[in-house]
């Protein structure tokens, strides 16, 4: 059975609005404002 831990860094990489799904990843974390950029578009 897995520590909670290793359930909690899962979880943190599968999430995007989390910093070390980015980190992961190799990337940063975007912007919110780049992130709805479009949304002002409309």
């Amino acid at each position: 059975m897995a520590h909670q831990d290793d359930l909690d860094n899962h979880a943190d990489q599968c999430n995007p609005n989390n910093d070390e799904y980015w980190n992961s990843r190799g990337e940063e974390k975007p912007d919110d404002s780049e992130q709805h950029e479009d949304i002002d578009d409309e």
